[in-house]
């Protein structure tokens, strides 16, 4: 089989067991740098893509896609703008709601908290908050029944269960015969939900809709109405699209909006680390250079004898290319089979190397998610690998230009 000269020869000096025992050393430096660095990009960009996602998909669970308030403060003609939403063919959940601030207390347990008003027939079309009951359902929140469901870290927070009594107390404040009091309510504990966030576990509870309109005095006003969309990455061009046909003053925004700079931050994270674990491979694949130039100089006579009997330099140029590139496609391709057999398993790892030491990486009381996710991407490992082998080829041209500018005359002179 015929192969072109540059090929056959630097395949040959790959395979070759080399005389200077030390530019064998750090050619393979060089590969295990450019695979080291290979795998941990792919898991890294793995865990935070997972991350990411899991944020997204546990904050959307809690908050919709999009919100439809009043102009003015709350929202009057809901009962009638609702079926409107709801008949839009992108539109596959609705559902009214009453946001409040209110202090929750039991006993000598006291604790703020956001109260939300919710219509339990409706709001499973616009959150997922009745898959993470761990108690009670959302049919037993009824009006005038005056029931709550709790997150499940408030739940602890104060000591209570399903079935047991708290008392709700708003800041608004109402004139008396004792004088200025807080308005207080007493509720019964219905439910407990756990989502695995603590800005939702510990901070939310749900009351019915028409309990938080008496609580909140807005007669039959909402807060707003919520909406879910068949594609969630579609939802700002929806929301541009219903605030300019619905008539009337309404202020409408989407989940982009309401958690743009977070969603952002997670992004740069991920291309700043991009970057930084790029460097990794970007020193080694640079180690490839210090190793062709010892290279280069140990093969001066062979350089030599090919010039004179007619290699051209672009030849020789070819045959160190390919040398110095077959240590970052072997790299690479160590690299990215270690990373992807790692980012597939990292949820598997990761829990069994916490139980062998005993020791948590992710607390739950700091952290948003105490797990370690993994979302693992063909665009990801396509981009990490291409970058590693094309750092690799760069990193040969200038050993291979200085091969390729060899004098046979000056090489063989001292032969």
């Amino acid at each position: 089989m015929i192969r072109p000269l540059p090929l056959f020869i630097g395949l040959r000096y790959t395979r070759a067991r080399r005389r200077n025992g030390f530019v064998s050393f750090i050619s393979a430096s060089s590969m295990l740098g450019i695979a080291v660095g290979v795998m941990a990009l792919i898991t890294v960009l793995s865990v935070m893509n997972g991350f990411e996602k899991e944020l997204r998909e546990r904050i959307l669970g809690m908050v919709s896609h999009a919100t439809v308030q009043g102009g003015d403060g709350g929202l009057e003609d809901w009962q009638t703008l609702l079926p409107q939403l709801s008949e839009r063919s992108a539109v596959i959940g609705a559902a009214p709601f009453v946001n409040g601030e209110v202090m929750l207390t039991r006993g000598s347990a006291v604790t703020g908290a956001l109260v939300r008003g919710i219509d339990p027939a409706r709001e499973a079309s616009v959150s997922r908050i009745a898959n993470n009951l761990v108690a009670g359902r959302l049919d037993d929140l009824e009006d005038g029944a005056y029931r709550i469901i709790l997150g499940q870290r408030l739940a602890a927070e104060l000591g209570v269960g399903r079935g047991d009594a708290i008392s709700l107390i708003t800041p608004e404040v109402r004139a008396s015969a004792a004088g200025i009091l807080p308005r207080l309510r007493r509720f019964e504990v219905a439910g407990i939900f756990e989502v695995d966030m603590a800005q939702y576990d510990s901070s939310l509870a749900l009351i019915h809709l028409a309990d938080a309109q008496r609580l909140q005095r807005m007669g039959s006003a909402v807060t707003g109405i919520r909406l879910e969309f068949t594609d969630l990455m579609a939802a700002p061009e929806r929301v541009r699209t219903i605030a300019s046909e619905l008539p009337g003053r309404y202020r409408v925004s989407d989940w982009t909006m309401q958690h743009r700079n977070f969603f952002r931050a997670v992004a740069m994270e991920k291309t700043v680390m991009f970057i930084i674990l790029m460097l990794i491979v970007g020193v080694a694949a640079f180690n490839i250079v210090s190793t062709l130039v010892m290279a280069v100089q140990d093969k001066r006579s062979d350089i030599a004898i090919l010039r004179t009997l007619g290699a051209r330099p672009a030849t020789v140029m070819g045959i160190f290319i390919i040398q110095g590139s077959l240590l970052g496609i072997v790299g690479t391709l160590i690299g990215t089979a270690a990373g992807v057999a790692l980012a597939l398993n990292v949820e598997t790892i990761v829990p069994a190397i916490e139980q062998l030491f005993n020791v948590q990486f992710l607390s739950g009381d700091i952290y948003l998610i105490s797990e370690l996710p993994s979302d693992l991407r063909a665009a990801d490992v396509w981009r990490i690998s291409l970058s590693a082998v094309g750092l690799s080829l760069l990193a040969t041209l200038y050993p291979a230009w200085r091969a390729a500018r060899t004098a046979p005359a000056e090489a063989l002179r001292h032969e």
